[in-house]
């Protein structure tokens, strides 16, 4: 059964991953369900563990970048969510 999401990500990286899926005849939905079905069907203990193939790199804008930082509060995330937005 399928279920809907809403997601936000950068248009040109959408554009790209749109470009990537037409030539590989699946849909952008299809391509992210993959790659969320990769993720999750390992043991990875966090972001840094996991590997992307070199076929994710051609549809990214570079080298991919991880970085954790501390818990924040619900409001602080809000908030800091909300100046990226202007």
């Amino acid at each position: 059964m399928d279920a809907k999401i809403t997601l936000s990500f950068d248009e040109a990286v959408i554009e790209k991953a749109k470009r990537f899926a037409s030539k590989n005849n699946i849909s952008l939905s299809r391509l992210t369900e993959f790659l969320y079905e990769k993720i999750t069907a390992g043991n990875y203990a966090s972001l840094e563990d996991f590997e992307i193939s070199d076929w994710v790199s051609v549809i990214s804008e570079g080298a991919a970048t991880y970085t954790t930082a501390n818990k924040k509060n619900s409001k602080s995330l809000k908030k800091q969510y909300l100046e990226s937005r202007k």
